[in-house]
């Protein structure tokens, strides 16, 4: 497994991927300097992670408004990078979406869905008051399934997304 480090702009966000990325054995790949071209970390991670036989690729991208279009046009074509230079590779591209957001959560994922041609959905921050309701409309309305959800700060607090849970969560308050 090996990390791309490609949100270059948020101050901070390669050396929080870093410290993950040892806390979990992971090697992390990342261009020095901030504000660096996130394709270019991308494309840097895939040359690595082929020459080295590598099965699974991790990018983390920066967060970003859907309503910023020079955003989402960058992220447009870091997944062009992904399919020009990993073509034949199993992508999954995940939305990661704070729970808290409610229904405006189901206009971010449709915006990102067309960028990044989404393949599901990381549900997070279910361990505070939100219900994660926004779940069942990105299903629902744009066929994105959930793969995964956060429930807190550490590793293990990732996990598969268990549609029986949830609901049983979500029914019993």
């Amino acid at each position: 497994c090996l990390i791309g480090a490609a949100d270059t702009f948020r101050a901070a966000a390669v050396e929080q991927v870093k410290v993950w990325g040892q806390r979990s054995n992971v090697e992390v790949i990342a261009n020095p300097g901030q504000n660096t071209d996130p394709a270019a970390v991308v494309f840097d991670a895939i040359s690595a992670a082929q020459s080295r036989g590598t099965e699974l690729l991790l990018i983390d991208t920066a967060g970003r408004l859907q309503n910023k279009k020079n955003l989402m046009d960058e992220l447009s074509k870091v997944r062009r990078i992904i399919d020009k230079k990993a073509g034949d590779a199993k992508v999954e591209s995940l939305l990661v979406l704070d729970a808290t957001l409610g229904q405006n959560g189901l206009r971010q994922a449709e915006v990102f869905a067309q960028a990044a041609q989404l393949s599901g959905v990381v549900l997070t921050k279910l361990d505070g008051t939100a219900k994660g309701g926004i779940a069942l409309a990105v299903v629902e309305q744009l066929g994105l399934p959930i793969r995964f959800i956060g429930a807190g700060e550490g590793i293990e607090d990732l996990r598969p997304f268990s549609s029986y849970e949830f609901v049983e969560a979500l029914i019993s308050g």
